[in-house]
């Protein structure tokens, strides 16, 4: 079977967070009913003319920075044109021969190994509208216009990658960029962060590329790897039986496994693209753009890396704590706040918090850093138990109350008084005495079983730490 090399190119769309539109001032909230945030100009009516949102261009420029491109100085918004429904223009407004960014870079870490992906370009352009299918009747296609203008920018990698691991690497960098950057919310699902794949093979060793299908519809990470390596196999069947790939665009069917030939794939003439008319070049001074390099975050990636390192964290944990922002942040101020020991606050993060702030969202809103610290420092004072921890935090999320007065409701304290716990344990003993037999004769599992009895006792109350010596003691 001839061996073959599997070459990817992605193009990701990114939906910009502005509140206003790319060439408007209509809204761009999602979930809003059809056609209520339009206006004659992203509705494309005659004798209206676009103007710029600064915003989005700092946002483009914010996202060139964080991806280490080139920042032209002089960038050129052209008309793509092409004609479908929910392009209510007949073209759509972009930027082609004289993009803002250019010549950028990310590096992805794919089975222990880190790999450089070139970027080609990351240009502006604007969201086209939106067909509904099952709205009213099924059998009528509806136009939404409401995502028209949205501003977007398309991020353009190298042909660099070569397996359906390595593109969904990159593709979680790029959003962790992004939603860190906090100029796209990252959002698969609702079509605020969407990529397109070009996938081909060739036969090992071969320079020149194959013929590249493109594959949409794809809105999650997982689809999109499944879909490559759908695209990979189809491909090299296809060769391997005397066929030949031809040049399309395919959409992905989730539900299937499959995709399916949509259209034959454009080339950029078939776009005519030409230069807007009604928007003059847009000069961006370098100036602004050493202002906005300034207040660029650190990223995600950047910040798992220092918080592994300077709090003797694993990996791991660090990854997972650094994957919301704002968590991250929050845990390094409980860090900084309690003192306490920074793996046993990210076990509790990773256990229990975030768990919570799944179920609320606003959890860590109510749970701030110093009552993760107050609690904590009650933890380690010998006062509650871990578990009991957990329990008050609970309560915080749900209610809001006071650490304090949650304590003093439900009677949290913790018993760590050695003797009161030993005459218990002794209690325990005496009336297992089968389970004390058992266990002396090897079958050392029931270790957990007094420990479970002498706290089910004490009402869960006892100072695991404490229950557990003595028992060692009573029963060596």
């Amino acid at each position: 079977m001839t061996p073959f090399e599997t070459v990817i190119g992605l193009e990701v769309h990114a939906q910009l967070k502005t509140e206003s539109k790319i060439f408007c001032a209509c809204s761009t909230e999602f979930g809003k009913p059809p056609n209520t945030n339009t206006c004659e100009v992203c509705l494309g009516l005659p004798g209206v003319l676009p103007v710029l949102n600064q915003k989005a261009v700092e946002f483009a420029i914010k996202a060139g920075l964080a991806t280490h491109c080139s920042i032209a100085p002089k960038s050129v918004f052209a008309r793509k044109n092409y004609f479908y429904p929910d392009l209510p223009k007949g073209y759509q407004i972009s930027q082609y021969e004289l993009p803002l960014c250019q010549k950028g870079y990310l590096d992805i870490e794919v089975e222990g190994r880190t790999k450089r992906v070139g970027l080609t370009r990351i240009h502006m352009e604007e969201d086209a509208g939106k067909l509904v299918h099952d709205y009213g009747a099924p059998e009528l296609s509806h136009v939404d216009l409401n995502r028209a203008g949205v501003p977007l920018i398309e991020i353009v990698s190298e042909p660099d990658m070569r397996s359906s691991q390595e593109a969904g690497a990159y593709l979680k960098r790029l959003r962790e960029i992004l939603v860190y950057l906090d100029i796209c919310d990252g959002n698969m699902e609702e079509g605020s962060f969407r990529c397109d794949a070009n996938v081909s093979i060739r036969p090992l060793g071969q320079e020149k590329f194959g013929t590249r299908c493109e594959l949409k519809n794809m809105n999650s990470f997982r689809n999109v790897e499944a879909a490559i390596e759908y695209e990979v196999k189809r491909q090299q069947a296809l060769i391997l039986d005397g066929g030949q790939v031809v040049q399309e665009t395919r959409l992905w069917n989730a539900e299937q496994g499959v995709s399916k030939p949509m259209r034959s794939k454009e080339e950029a003439n078939d776009y005519r693209y030409f230069p807007d008319p009604d928007l003059l070049p847009l000069l961006v001074e370098a100036s602004w753009v050493e202002a906005i390099g300034r207040t660029q975050p650190e990223l995600g990636h950047e910040k798992a890396a220092r918080f592994a390192k300077a709090y003797s964290i694993p990996t791991y944990d660090a990854e997972v704590l650094t994957l919301d922002r704002s968590v991250a942040e929050h845990w390094e101020t409980a860090v900084k706040a309690s003192k306490i020991e920074p793996k046993k606050l990210s076990n509790l993060y990773m256990t229990h918090l975030l768990k919570l702030q799944k179920d609320l969202p606003e959890a860590l809103q109510r749970i701030t850093p110093a009552i993760v610290a107050e609690v904590m420092q009650l933890v380690e004072a010998g006062q509650v138990s871990l578990g009991m921890a957990k329990e008050i935090l609970s309560e915080v999320a749900a209610t809001g109350k006071a650490v304090s007065a949650i304590v003093e409701e439900r009677g949290f304290v913790q018993v760590s008084d050695s003797g009161a716990i030993e005459t218990v344990v002794d209690k325990v003993l005496a009336e297992n005495p089968k389970q004390l037999a058992d266990y002396r004769s090897g079958k050392d599992k029931l270790f957990g079983f007094f420990v479970g009895q002498t706290m089910k006792a004490l009402g869960g109350k006892a100072n695991p730490t404490v229950v557990n010596d003595i028992l060692k003691k009573k029963l060596s």
